[in-house]
Formats: C-alpha cells, sequence, structure tokens
C-alpha cells in the first residue's frame, strides 16, 4: 500500500541556469522590481537580488562616466567559480608537519595510524599542533595523500571467526585451572599478573622466544632460549627472579600459561619463587589472548618459518624495546613502559 502521510521536506530552491539569468537581464533593463522578476522567473525576490549583485560590473561610458551594468555570463561564471569551492576541504596543508610525522613513524618505526594520531594528541611537543582523526589518516592513505605510505606498509586487519569454548578431555592437565583464577586479574584491575608463551622459529632449529605480557600495563618481556624445553624455560624465569631480588612476588603474583610441554613444572617452580601458575583450558590458548597478540607483533620482525640459528640477544631487545615503546589506545596512548613505570613504583 502506498504512503500517503510522510514528513520527508521537499526541498523548495533551484539553482538558477543560464536561460533564467538572461531574463533577469532582460526584466532589469525593463525597470522591473527583484520582486517583479522573482515572480516572473517563479523564484524569491532575494535569489533575484543576490543575482543582480554577483553578475553586475562596472562599465564606462564613452564620455568616461561610469554605470553599473548586470550581465547572465558574468554570473554565471561568478557563480560557478563558487560553487567549485564548496564542500569540506582537505587540511593537508594545515596538518603537513603531522603527515611528514606520521609518514615516518610508519616507515621507520612501524607504528600503526591510531597510535600515531593518539600519540601526537597527548605529546606535551605537539598536542596543541593541527591534527586529523584516525579515519581521516586511514583515508589519506587510502587516496594517496602520503607519498611514500600504502596500505601494505599498514597492519595487516585480521578477520576472526568466534570461537567456541570448548574442553577436550585427552588433554594434559599441568596445574591449577584458569577458571579459578581471581576475577580482578580477568578484568586486568591488579598490576602483577602475566601470560607467559614461547614463540619458535623452523621446527628444526633449537633456539625460541620466550614470552611475557603483564596484563594491565601491557608490558612485554622477550627472552631468548637455546631450547624449546622446559628446563630452559625455568632457567629464564629464574633468571627474572634474580634480576627482580625481593619484588619478584609483587610485580610476578601470577603467571598464566597454556599446556605446552614447555611449561611442564612451571605451578612447582613459581610455588618456589612465593608466586603462582594459572594453566589455560586445553586447546584454548586465546584464553591469554593478550600475550597471543603480542607474538604477532614478533611475526612482523620474523614471519613463521624464520630461522632463529642466527639470532642475537640484541635483536630481541630490539624488538621488546619497539613492543613497550608503542603508544596504546587502550592505554590513553601512553606506552607499556610508561605505565609499567608508574605500577611498579608503587611497589617499590
Amino acid at each position: 500500500m502506498a504512503q500517503i502521510q510522510h514528513t520527508t521536506a521537499t526541498k523548495s530552491f533551484k539553482h538558477l541556469e543560464l536561460h533564467q539569468r538572461g531574463m533577469i537581464a532582460a526584466y532589469h533593463d525593463q525597470g522591473l522590481s527583484t520582486r517583479q522578476i522573482g515572480d516572473k522567473i517563479g523564484c524569491s525576490h532575494s535569489t533575484v537580488s543576490r543575482e543582480l549583485r554577483r553578475g553586475t560590473v562596472k562599465q564606462r561610458n564613452s564620455d568616461l562616466t561610469e554605470r553599473n551594468q548586470y550581465f547572465p555570463d558574468v554570473g554565471q561564471r561568478v557563480y560557478e567559480e563558487n560553487r567549485s569551492q564548496c564542500g569540506p576541504r582537505f587540511k593537508v596543508i594545515l596538518v603537513s608537519d603531522f603527515l611528514n610525522h606520521a609518514q615516518k613513524m610508519i616507515l621507520e618505526m612501524k607504528w600503526s595510524p591510531d597510535a600515531i594520531v593518539g600519540e601526537y594528541k597527548i605529546n606535551q611537543k605537539t598536542k596543541d599542533l593541527p591534527c586529523i582523526c584516525t579515519n581521516t589518516l586511514y583515508r589519506y592513505i587510502d587516496i594517496g595523500i602520503l607519498d611514500s605510505v600504502k596500505n601494505i606498509d599498514l597492519l595487516q586487519k585480521a578477520g576472526r571467526k568466534p570461537r567456541k569454548q570448548r574442553c577436550r578431555m585427552n588433554k594434559r592437565i599441568l596445574g591449577e585451572s584458569i577458571e579459578n583464577r581471581p576475577p580482578e586479574i580477568s578484568g586486568r584491575e591488579t598490576f602483577g599478573h602475566w601470560e607467559i608463551d614461547t614463540v619458535i622459529g623452523k621446527q628444526s632449529e633449537g633456539q625460541s622466544l620466550l614470552t611475557l605480557l603483564e596484563r594491565k600495563s601491557r608490558a612485554f618481556l622477550i627472552r631468548l632460549l637455546p631450547e624449546h624445553t622446559s628446563e630452559r624455560v625455568n632457567e629464564a624465569l629464574s633468571a627474572l627472579q634474580d634480576t627482580s631480588g625481593h619484588h619478584f612476588p609483587q610485580v610476578f603474583q601470577t603467571i598464566t600459561a597454556d599446556n605446552g610441554s614447555e611449561f611442564y613444572g612451571l605451578d612447582e617452580q613459581l610455588k618456589a619463587l612465593s608466586s603462582k601458575a594459572f594453566f589455560c583450558h586445553p586447546y584454548s590458548s586465546w584464553e591469554k589472548g593478550g600475550n597471543e597478540k603480542h607474538n604477532s607483533l614478533i611475526r612482523r620482525f620474523f614471519p613463521k618459518g624464520t630461522s632463529f640459528a642466527d639470532l642475537a640477544s640484541e635483536d630481541v631487545a630490539r624488538i621488546q624495546n619497539w613492543c613497550n615503546n608503542l603508544p596504546r589506545k587502550i592505554l590513553g596512548y601512553r606506552t607499556p613502559s610508561q605505565v609499567f613505570k608508574i605500577e611498579s613504583l608503587a611497589i617499590a
């Protein structure tokens, strides 16, 4: 059934066309008022008045006196020039300094557009300077405003399917379940709770990476392991205990791991260090998703299949430093290093 009642307002105006401007010139030469001209061509008298101002130019007579004369082609030309300036303007010139900064941070520091915009707005040196939003920066990259930056230079946008929680019974459980972890840890409300995992290179190579993520500050630790075994993991944790000293139980209150064989004995070792371990459900490593996400940052530097045989501690430290100095939206565009330092001082 057709809808008769509606509230949509119909536009009641139209832009003048060239032939209407010719009619205005003719009627104006006849001495008609703007209201009379408007009635004849079907528009408002104020439209006629504005058009006369727009298309009127001074003409000099043969006796050197001057008169004002309206010309339809002049009115049309001025109208087209004004229309070409309509619509929102690019702020490219206004934000050229920011765009140069963004281009440098994307290509050299591998920052995401959102991290660049967020840090720029809170940085004491740049917060009052002209800037654009994250969406606009992405759009500028799409249309080629940033000459050297293409979409291929940005972080990949991964599409993820929702996972169904399941628990397979034929999988070993290495310690206390994550179900017993206190709610404040899951909510990232307190400091000192970590997630642990490993990153491996070629299957035939011995070296691997041990990664730990502090849940609240997103501080990220990477340690190079000579072998992908539980003994090497325990040695790395002992080294962390030596570095942290008597603050280890406060800084590493809990560590959440999956049920990989490399974490065999983790529960007992942490108890000896006055800490505690929790373990994800079998086949549910997504329950420590923060650590998994940071592992994907490592894969930007070392894609799957890359050999770790020649990997040096300096390379690992460089990647760790990059991750910890990347501004995060979830931290108010502060870096994990900044937040971790604040939280550490609170327990010192």
